[in-house]
């Protein structure tokens, strides 16, 4: 009899990084994997491009997110992930996949010609969230008294399944009048969480719709601005000592798929 030789499958090595999340994992409840405040990511392959040329994808918007999902081999639930760490981990994405610089055509005030800028992603101001701001159990909840109207409402930072939330919500609306276009009220009533220790959802819509001052509005906006955690998508431009701060980066279909624009 002969002797039978069993062919082992190849094993390719398959590089790896590990992701810091600038939520540090704090706001994730301790038993889900983005608690720890780190993911691991794939480096960015032929199949990932494929993703990125799909016109399905592309036609609804989703080829952001199946990307991502793609890449991140830590087993978690992407609707879970907080859309301040889904900005941080999609400048990953684009760094395992085509490399930190990246360039774009960007027109000065100063000559009002457009001209192509480099800039080195790995370099971007990153802000983390203060474990001053969380409370203990780890909730995904802040207070804020508004300034003008004195109502005391509770916020959280939106994650993905509340941006498809929204989405959905605000398509629904445009169905039955297109001529309106609710965004801002919308996303207030999945970001405020209760009104004056209400916590029910008939409330905080009726609070937003009826209550909710613009200066009130405002000053909330500008008050999870300044805690929410991130990557800040500027950068400073200089050339022949003209200067440029906190320029917005251009995030177009060539900031993940530089030759689309070839």
């Amino acid at each position: 009899m002969e002797n039978q030789v069993t062919q082992e499958t190849p094993k390719f090595k398959f590089p790896t990084e590990t992701i810091e999340l600038p939520s540090q994992g704090l706001l994730y409840a301790e038993s889900s994997p983005l608690s720890t405040g780190r993911i691991e990511m794939k480096y960015m392959t032929a199949k990932e491009e494929d993703i990125l040329t799909n016109q399905n994808y592309l036609r609804q918007g989703t080829v952001v997110d199946k990307l991502l999902q793609s890449m991140i081999v830590t087993k978690i639930n992407y609707e879970d992930l907080l859309v301040c760490d889904k900005d941080a981990i999609m400048i990953a994405a684009r760094v395992l996949g085509y490399g930190k610089d990246y360039t774009f055509k960007y027109t000065p005030s100063s000559t009002g010609v457009a001209e192509d800028v480099t800039i080195d992603l790995t370099t971007l101001d990153e802000k983390k969230l203060s474990e001053n701001l969380v409370k203990t159990p780890r909730t995904n909840e802040f207070p804020f008294i508004l300034p003008h109207s004195g109502n005391e409402v509770t916020f959280k930072f939106l994650t993905h399944g509340d941006e498809k939330k929204i989405d959905q919500e605000l398509q629904g609306l445009k169905k039955i009048n297109p001529k309106v276009s609710p965004e801002i009220s919308t996303r207030w009533k999945y970001i405020i969480t209760s009104v004056n220790g209400d916590k029910s959802n008939k409330t905080v819509r009726e609070f937003v719709d009826n209550y909710l001052l613009a200066k009130d509005s405002r000053a909330l906006r500008e008050y999870i601005s300044s805690i929410v955690p991130g990557v800040k998508l500027e950068f400073t431009y200089s050339n022949d000592g003209y200067v440029e701060e906190g320029v917005t980066i251009p995030i177009g279909v060539t900031f993940l798929w530089p030759d689309a624009g070839i």
